[in-house]
């Protein structure tokens, strides 16, 4: 191999070792899953789902007792742990306050919407806790040695495993891959997940069992697609008269998106859309000694704190998600003794975002339209004075032990260097006098009501979140801030399952957008970012257009953003890679299109002290394996 192929395969050896833990300024988070070099695409072949792998980690339960909750659903049947048997689990009881509401994920909003699709739905290779790709759907990850990878990284081959069968009977084939690149490709089908799909030149079925891509560059990262939380793959059968305008307007299509058949150890019983969902198991699943419950129950609804309770001293649940719940409460209701806390370091970054368009009501079929500017949060200096008048060590000291403030929206390194994470690359201390400073350069004055105005226009804002005691708190924190330096603030909360959803008729889901700024959290699902980053491009904005469906709630535009996301994707130089990825996070943060407040774990969980077999990654859904799950006695 030449030199200059050398120096390409090793930039992919760059991106997939980046799973390091975060480190943020108002205490390190706990000890989780220890990272370890990645596979490259050299020696990615070998990696398996039974490869060892770093367990998550699990918080010691304090003494303090806490008050009992209403008994929920009837407690899971046992069997012993490692017993083979398929079905001899009984029921699975899943407990996700943020309900999920669709289970096509390419339409989904939100890590519930990925978590109740991935019992079903899988992807052609999952990324473990070390950042490796592991197959799943995949016969072998593609590598440069095994000739999947093309030398000069402009092609990727994909080997299926044989025999492979949907939940109804049919075969699984390359055609099913190569659709699903089509349906996502197309524009007007307004994937959620459209950016993995970008910067492709053809997908090809060479025969059953392969799959060929064709890039429009040398690609340095062959995994971008088919991979992770985005990857899942369609059924053709069922979705190929949906590609394009079908896929938002057909009740056929969404009646699919609600009922996707799928090759995962489950099928669905019922959903029951911002609610629950029931999973049978997949009778026609390829492993016929999993997966070991016979039934899987996801209930939604709810909060992070009744859902802590439900795991931690009422066993009402085996496993619950996101414990969003204020530390000193955590501590507490871990006394119960039933459950145990796990938590994993990863990419997640609470954060508020600003709407770059007018949200207002009266222009009715153009409100925050990409045409229609905010009167007020076009301003930059309105936006950094907003960013400064922030006490982010007081927002994330609400959080559980391993969440810290950042300034940064990349927190993982290489990118981020340990000290630069707050307070380094970018300072973000409190300054309200800088605050108020920047609005009196810009001309917003304090009114007789101390609130700052300009030309006629308040300086007013709708702040909207989720229904979430601690984000509840955030809120009143910023609220607090933002009043000292003359801005005035309505607070507004969303049921989370309404806030997350895809309801095109909804005006209350972050993808409408209809407030002046909201907060929430967000992740990468791989180690290399550039999907997430592409995510604030020009064509990802969501609008009536695309059913508000895709990822840039903020509406942001910036052409030279554009064109580096456009680099990012095509260059294999390492250290060019590094200095894109830095620069765009720059972007983000500098021109305030989103305010980032708290580096957060990847998981924040609880899991019945009888539940074995979990296996965290922080760049997959945290039910990646639950074919593996057990339940002792």
């Amino acid at each position: 191999m030449n030199t200059s192929y050398s120096r390409v395969r090793w930039s992919v050896v760059l991106l997939l070792a980046l799973v390091l833990p975060i480190l943020a300024a108002c205490g390190a988070p706990q000890s989780g899953t220890t990272a370890s070099p990645a596979a490259s695409p050299s020696t990615a072949a070998s990696a398996a789902p039974e490869s060892p792998a770093a367990s998550a980690s699990t918080a010691p339960a304090p003494s303090a007792s806490a008050e009992a909750s209403p008994s929920s659903e009837a407690s899971a049947s046992a069997a012993p742990a490692g017993s083979g048997t398929r079905g001899a689990g009984g029921t699975l009881r899943l407990l996700w306050w943020q309900a999920p509401t669709i289970l096509n994920f390419h339409h989904g909003q939100g890590t519930k919407d990925s978590d109740a699709s991935r019992l079903i739905l899988e992807p052609l290779a999952a990324i473990g806790p070390d950042g490796s790709p592991i197959p799943v759907l995949a016969a072998e990850i593609p590598t440069v040695e095994n000739g999947g990878v093309s030398e000069d990284l402009t092609t990727t081959t994909w080997k299926l495993k044989e025999g492979v069968k949907w939940s109804d009977g049919s075969d699984f084939t390359a055609d099913d891959v190569a659709f699903t690149y089509s349906y996502c490709a197309d524009e007007k089908t307004a994937c959620s997940t459209g950016s993995a799909f970008e910067g492709v030149s053809s997908v090809e079925a060479v025969d059953p069992t392969t799959v060929k891509i064709t890039w429009e560059a040398p690609n340095p990262n062959p995994y971008r697609m088919f991979v992770s939380t985005n990857g899942e793959i369609l059924q053709k059968k069922q979705f190929e008269s949906c590609i394009g305008e079908k896929a938002q307007t057909d009740s056929t299509c969404q009646a699919a998106h609600n009922a996707p058949i799928g090759t995962g150890p489950y099928k669905l019983r019922e959903f029951r859309p911002g609610d629950s969902v029931t999973y049978d198991i997949n009778e026609n699943y390829r492993d016929p000694n999993k997966p070991f419950f016979k039934e899987v129950q996801m209930k939604g609804g709810g909060d992070a704190t009744s859902a802590a309770r439900a795991v931690f001293q009422t066993g009402d649940a085996d496993y619950a998600w996101n414990l969003q719940v204020e530390a000193p409460v955590l501590a507490q209701l871990q006394g119960g003794g039933k459950g145990d806390f796990l938590t994993i370091p990863g990419s997640s970054v609470e954060r508020i975002a600003i709407n770059r368009t007018n949200p207002d009501p009266a222009l009715g079929d153009k409100r925050a339209e990409p045409d229609q500017p905010h009167p007020f949060l076009s301003d930059l200096k309105v936006r950094q004075a907003l960013g400064k008048a922030i006490d982010r060590k007081a927002v994330a000291a609400l959080y559980p032990p391993g969440a810290g403030p950042t300034c940064e929206i990349i927190t993982t390194a290489p990118y981020v260097e340990p000290d630069q994470i707050f307070g380094g690359r970018h300072q973000c201390e409190q300054d309200l006098e800088g605050a108020k400073a920047l609005l009196d350069e810009a001309g917003w004055t304090v009114g007789a009501d101390g609130v700052r105005e300009k030309d006629g226009i308040k300086l007013s804002v709708l702040y909207q979140t989720t229904v979430n005691p601690l984000r509840q708190k955030e809120q009143a924190l910023v609220k607090a801030n933002w009043e000292a330096i003359g801005v005035a603030v309505e607070l507004k909360s969303v049921d989370p399952g309404v806030f997350f959803s895809t309801d095109a008729g909804n005006p209350d889901t972050f993808g409408h957008f209809f407030a002046d700024v909201q907060m929430y959290t967000n992740n990468y699902e791989q180690p290399d970012p550039t999907t997430y980053l592409c995510d604030w491009t020009s064509s990802q904005i969501p609008q009536r257009s695309n059913g508000w469906g895709l990822n840039n709630n903020e509406r942001y535009q910036n052409p030279e953003y554009d064109a580096l996301c456009d680099q990012l994707r095509k260059e294999t130089d390492n250290d060019k890679r590094l200095e894109i990825v830095r620069q765009m996070n720059d972007v983000i943060v500098e021109d305030v299109v989103v305010i980032p407040l708290v580096a957060r774990p990847q998981v924040s969980s609880g899991k019945s002290k009888a539940l074995q077999g979990i296996n965290l990654t922080p760049w997959d859904t945290e039910l990646w394996n639950i074919a593996d799950w057990t339940m002792t006695q």
